[in-house]
């Protein structure tokens, strides 16, 4: 039996920017500071794009003994527990973790933010909330066994979320039921960010919008481009 993965996707030294894993890399900023730009998918896709928690693991301790680390991210999310993995190893860390959500922070990538002892969005940022996914190959028991744990991991999900913005359970599966996306406005209102910040050169856009149910239009700059160029030929 088969089991597709859990989606949810100075002095500067470069540790880690491979073009397979898009625009994710890991850097010193100076002695004390590293930089990560979480940028893309989390986890390796069917295409060889994206970041695997060891990728994640061995470039944060080539990092060195850094006091501060900023977290910046713009990303639709991935695989759970690959996210589940870089939240640890950052919560872990000894030092203090700033998170910048300079576009999006979608799916696993918004349970990474978590690990922020500030979490800063940018004011045309989104946070968006859902529940794990996954898929099986098998007889009827296999995929009862997903089912349970999807439910699983859906509670550890609410929990890590729970632990940082004090909402309560049942409103954050609420939420996670409906596949909620909250700007920046409503993501510091219900604690998801700390502060809301000028907005990066980064447009928020999303990269897979089929994984979503709901995404919100603003996301999706390129289908008004691509309906006028198709109508503009429909008139030629």
């Amino acid at each position: 039996m088969h089991r597709l993965p859990l989606i949810l996707m100075n002095n500067v030294t470069l540790l880690h920017a491979k073009k397979a894993h898009g625009q994710y890399r890991m850097l010193n900023k100076s002695k004390d500071r590293g930089e990560i730009w979480l940028y893309g998918i989390i986890g390796m896709d069917w295409f060889g794009d994206g970041v695997t928690a060891k990728q994640f693991a061995d470039d944060l301790k080539k990092l060195g003994a850094v006091k501060t680390i900023d977290l910046r991210i713009n990303s639709d999310g991935g695989v759970v527990t690959d996210a589940r993995a870089m939240y640890n190893l950052l919560v872990e860390h000894s030092a203090d973790v700033l998170v910048h959500i300079d576009g999006i922070a979608a799916s696993a990538a918004s349970f990474v933010a978590m690990a922020g002892k500030e979490i800063d969005i940018a004011e045309g940022g989104f946070v968006m909330i859902h529940n794990a996914r996954g898929a099986t190959f098998g007889e009827a028991e296999d995929h009862r066994r997903i089912a349970d744990v999807l439910d699983s991991m859906n509670k550890t999900i609410r929990e890590t979320y729970a632990a940082r913005t004090s909402n309560s359970d049942q409103q954050l599966k609420t939420w996670m039921d409906a596949e909620t996306w909250f700007d920046g406005k409503d993501a510091v209102k219900h604690r998801f960010a700390d502060r809301i910040v000028e907005n990066m050169k980064v447009a928020a856009a999303l990269t897979h919008p089929e994984w979503f149910k709901h995404p919100p239009s603003v996301l999706l700059p390129k289908r008004a481009a691509a309906a006028a160029r198709i109508a503009a030929l429909r008139r030629s």
